[in-house]
């Protein structure tokens, strides 16, 4: 049983595997002799008769040698033709036309010119649309042209045409190459500066897929979370990048290299360092602390630990002892690329001075019940006015609670309590000191028996 272009089934009722055996090399004898319209016309009468007898396997060796023919005769022109003609053929065998499709597949890259090679990829791309069966040679294709377009420095086509192919609903097509794909429809979605798709695309990768041993997957990963990387520095989502680095910091081949894993664990370190605070990256800063790694990396490890650590931090002397080897680094501990020249630099370091001064503002919250404003922006190192601006943030983002009585200048940490709490509260203190007085009494009566007893 073959199947037709149509759809249908149709069963085998001629085999003409020896006749075509005997034709072919007659045709290409022909053809050498520089008769090549004859030995084509041959084979196209040849292509008929087993084309309407249903023999899939006789036609496809004919489909592939009427293409050899025109290639090894260098008739481009020919060669496009004959594959719209053989393609458009009534109730034409798919088996065929995908050995066809291989076949001139093959002949792209040794096309004389880029004119040539360009007409032989639209013909190709043109005689695969809408068909399952060479749905993988058609994302061949357009990654071949997406390629030449971006070459040529159209970036914006580059990206449309790849944008066509929806590789995930691709059955035929291995879990590998499908993310080669994504993440190049991902990579020129970043050039053409359109980072809501790439968000889109990316969705499309499960990172599963990376959890595999396989150094090629290990690459494609790194790949990926390169791209992501990239994506959220435009975003300023600091908790992602810290998340996209950690993997690639667990990523084995990443492991294996001491100058790679301590770069991805310093920008794991100074990127959660500018995450605002919350519960999540609270935690996720106390579990990267617990790394042993970190004592390879002194001086990163000193600054995650003011973050771990409640007690209060000066800005001048967090610059003085850390801001050039975070930003420029130095022969034993080279910097990373989180804080560069230019603006952006400039936006993460002012960013990373707000979550010192948070800090300092969450440990107050915890030691203080009330606090004066004046005192509060000397301890912070702060005017007034900015010290009030930072606590509304906070405070907006539920991060600390707290009351300003701007007249007294005076600043209530200490939730007000319902009185009922304040009962409970009051009970529950009560009860333990109740239990504390028990059990020591019961201790002292022990302890005098036994001394009893010795006597």
């Amino acid at each position: 049983m073959a199947a037709t272009d149509e759809g249908r089934l149709q069963k085998m009722e001629v085999d003409y595997s020896d006749t075509v055996a005997k034709r072919i090399p007659e045709c290409e004898k022909l053809a050498k002799e520089g008769k090549l319209s004859e030995a084509l016309e041959s084979l196209m009468s040849l292509e008929k008769q087993t084309r309407t007898a249903a023999d899939a396997h006789s036609t496809g060796k004919i489909l592939v040698a009427i293409i050899n023919l025109c290639y090894e005769h260098k008739d481009w022109n020919a060669l496009n033709e004959h594959l719209m003609l053989l393609t458009k053929k009534r109730s034409q065998l798919k088996l065929a036309v995908q050995k066809m499709v291989q076949q001139a597949f093959e002949y792209v890259d040794q096309t004389p010119d880029m004119e040539t090679k360009l007409k032989v990829i639209d013909t190709l791309r043109t005689i695969t649309a809408g068909k399952i069966y060479v749905e993988i040679e058609r994302a061949r294709l357009t990654m071949k042209l997406a390629k030449i377009k971006e070459d040529q420095g159209d970036i914006g086509d580059a990206a449309k045409i790849l944008h066509e192919l929806q590789v995930e609903t691709f059955g035929s097509m291995e879990k590998k190459e499908k993310v080669e794909f994504i993440l190049e429809q991902m990579r020129l979605c970043l050039l053409n500066k359109d980072y809501i798709r790439t968000q889109i695309i990316s969705k499309k990768i499960s990172t599963r897929f990376f959890e595999s041993s396989d150094e090629n997957v290990q690459e494609l990963k790194l790949k990926y979370y390169k791209l992501m990387i990239e994506l959220d520095q435009h975003e300023g989502s600091y908790l992602q990048i810290c998340k996209h680095y950690r993997a690639v910091y667990d990523t084995p081949i990443i492991k294996e290299n001491k100058e790679k894993w301590q770069e991805a664990l310093k920008c794991v370190i100074l990127y959660i360092l500018l995450s605002p605070y919350d519960n999540e990256q609270s935690d996720l800063m106390h579990r990267i602390s617990e790394d042993k790694k970190l004592e390879d990396i002194p001086v990163y490890k000193n600054i995650l630990k003011c973050f771990t650590t409640s007690e209060l931090m000066r800005w001048q002397q967090v610059c003085a002892i850390y801001e050039r080897e975070l930003k420029t680094g130095s022969t034993t501990n080279p910097a990373t690329d989180v804080f560069p020249d230019g603006d952006c630099g400039k936006k993460r370091w002012d960013d990373f001075r707000i979550r010192v001064v948070e800090h300092n503002i969450r440990v107050m919250a915890k030691y203080y019940t009330r606090i004066s404003t004046k005192r509060m922006a000397e301890l912070l190192e702060l005017a007034e006015s900015e010290t009030e601006e930072f606590l509304s943030n906070l405070v907006v983002n539920k991060t600390v609670y707290a009351r300003v009585d701007r007249l007294e200048g005076i600043i209530t940490f200490s939730q007000h309590k319902d009185p009922n709490e304040i009962l409970n509260d009051w009970s529950q203190n009560l009860n333990q000191l109740m239990q504390l007085v028990n059990k020591t009494t019961h201790l002292i009566n022990k302890e005098e028996m036994v001394h009893h007893f010795v006597q």
